[in-house]
């Protein structure tokens, strides 16, 4: 029982009796067998001089109960006003009362307020991230070149873009100038080199010229947006069209890898092996895709495969044909369009306004969508993004069409029987190998023979256009200036030569080896092939050389204009030897379940 004595408030005292039977209790006041009494006052019955002052002069024997000591609160004495004040947090703190929450309702509100706080950054990030892709997306109410993706205007003619301004009303007037082509597509479609990328193909830039920053900065969206990217990358140049850092670009969307050109290799290629060689060549780039396929865009080998991972992996999101520049992407695309339209009518339909293709880098100038898709999302396909380490880069834009292998690839060896260097020194050549000796691979490339082997050969995959000339390393420099322009191109003519700055850029090579029946590493030459570096050209069997007694180490030295880079790297496994010296690296089972597979 909790009493609250009328004449001091600020008083509580709390007070409990038990008892060993269920009789109410009694008060050791008054006798326990008498009548019951009048009732008296609160403040009587708790009054300080109703207690006992002495309480050993009564006999426990009388009762038949026990008490527990029972704690007395007491608060200090206080003014009315400040009691008044008080009374409130004593007798009714927070927590405490009837409709005081539990603490099950506390938790709850609490997550309420987490969860609310979550929306609101949720709510703050995809406003970010809108304003993002407002700032970076194109702009669709302005209409577009289909084949090169420029805006269409008709201030500038020299400008990518420009259409005759009758022509522009009347397809305005009809709602079809999505159906518009630039007069700058239709010189390259008709073979005109014109190049719209300031800082490639010789050219400083200008008012109608497109930087490279600018494309790569039309990419900037992508890491925002929900896509599938399809990533292209050229076998012919591997190593420098694989566009590095590309997550920066995409962000976190899945990839699909799809190698362009597989045609162009050589006769006898075993394709299970260059699937292999690339998953490894991928898994050592740290970069994780779905599958990877092996297509070409003349034959449509592999595009069905690309179809079907597309159609599996899609979605309902947008389609992003992604790649550097000149790797094939406009060519794809119409294979694509061409093996889609077999059962897709929107694809039949988007086959009529294609992408333009061409050997000229930056074609493509702004992302071009197509309509592809029956079941909804769009297939983009975007400017090439440009690496400046590229041949193609410094190379003038009439000369670009030599750096473009048209047929399949035929490496040629040297030395070779059938070819003997320059200034008829044929039998030095036959004992002292190829040492002593300077290739230039048209005038793009010149590879000095330091210390190999007497039987080492070095073999040139590239456009067969480049012609290739072996003389002796002290005459070198002469003939490369005598030549240039004629023997060696490009550049091509006299008066590219005088602007050419030469081969200014010099890396020399140790390359180890332990197997002389299998090639000991690529060079691969950005933009434009590779050479195999054999140590022996002949089998073991059939060779006379020891390895104990001889180098393990061929020394040589390559020399490219500035600022190609050259590219040591694992052999590509080639034509009917390649998968003969060929070693699959054994896997374990985590590895075999997380490794992308390959299709063509």
């Amino acid at each position: 029982m909790i009493f609250s004595p009328t004449d001091n408030p600020s008083i509580l005292i709390h007070y409990r009796v038990k008892t060993h039977n269920s009789s109410p209790p009694i008060n050791p006041l008054f006798s326990t067998r008498r009548a019951p009494m009048a009732p008296k006052a609160t403040s009587a019955f708790l009054s300080p001089l109703s207690l006992p002052h002495n309480l050993t002069y009564f006999t426990p024997k009388l009762f038949k109960t026990y008490t527990k000591p029972i704690p007395i609160l007491c608060k200090s004495q206080r003014t009315p006003t400040e009691t008044s004040q008080s009374s409130v947090s004593i007798t009714d703190p927070d927590g405490t009362g009837a409709a005081a929450p539990t603490r099950g309702d506390q938790f709850l509100e609490r997550q309420k307020s987490f969860e609310a706080a979550k929306l609101v950054i949720k709510e703050v990030k995809k406003s970010r991230r809108r304003e993002i892709k407002k700032a970076a997306k194109v702009n669709t109410a302005v209409s577009s070149c289909y084949g090169c993706g420029a805006p269409l205007h008709t201030s500038d003619p020299d400008s990518p873009g420009y259409v005759d301004p009758d022509t522009y009303e009347l397809k305005k007037k009809h709602r079809q100038l999505r159906t518009v082509l630039c007069g700058r597509c239709r010189l390259l479609s008709h073979g005109h080199m014109i190049t719209a990328v300031g800082g490639n193909g010789g050219y400083s830039g200008g008012k109608q010229f497109v930087s490279a920053d600018e494309l790569r900065e039309k990419l900037s969206h992508l890491r925002h947006e929900k896509a599938l990217i399809v990533k292209l990358v050229d076998i012919v140049d591997f190593n420098g069209s694989f566009l590095a850092r590309l997550r920066d670009l995409v962000g976190a969307n899945p990839i699909i890898l799809v190698v362009t050109k597989v045609d162009l290799l050589p006769r006898d290629t075993d394709l299970n092996c260059v699937g292999d060689w690339v998953v490894e060549a991928t898994a050592k780039k740290k970069l994780s895709v779905l599958s990877v396929h092996l297509t070409s865009s003349k034959s449509l080998v592999g595009i069905t495969g690309v179809v079907s991972e597309i159609q599996k992996e899609k979605k309902g999101r947008d389609v992003y044909i992604l790649g550097s520049a000149n790797v094939g992407k406009s060519a794809f695309i119409s294979a694509l369009l061409k093996t889609m339209a077999q059962r897709d009518p929107a694809a039949a339909a988007a086959r009529k306004y294609k992408p333009i293709q061409s050997a000229v880098p930056g074609t493509t100038l702004g992302p071009i969508q197509i309509d592809a898709f029956l079941g909804g999302g769009k297939l983009i396909d975007t400017p090439g993004v440009h690496l400046h380490h590229r041949q193609a880069a410094v190379v003038h834009s009439e000369d670009l069409p030599v750096l473009a292998p048209r047929s399949r690839l035929r490496g040629q060896p040297f030395p070779n029987s059938k070819v003997g260097p320059e200034n008829g020194m044929a039998e030095k050549n036959q004992s002292q190998g190829l040492n002593g000796f300077s290739i230039f691979w048209g005038g793009l490339v010149r590879v000095d023979i330091l210390k190999v082997l007497p039987e080492t050969r070095l073999t040139f995959y590239g456009p067969k256009a480049l012609q290739i000339h072996l003389v002796p390393t002290d005459k070198a420099d002469e003939f490369y200036k005598k030549e240039l322009g004629a023997l060696l191109t490009p550049p091509t003519g006299k008066e590219r030569a005088e602007d050419w700055r030469g081969l200014e850029l010099e890396q020399r090579l140790q390359i180890k080896f332990k197997d002389v029946e299998r090639p000991a590493s690529d060079l691969a030459i950005s933009g434009l092939g590779w050479i195999a570096v054999e140590p022996a050209s002949k089998p073991r069997g059939q060779s006379d050389i020891n390895l104990e007694e001889t180098i393990n180490e061929l020394h040589l030295a390559v020399r490219v204009p500035k600022p190609v880079e050259v590219f040591v790297r694992p052999p590509l496994p080639v034509g009917k030897a390649g998968a003969e010296w060929y070693q699959y690296r054994e896997l374990s089972e985590k590895e075999e379940e997380l490794r992308p597979k390959w299709h063509f």
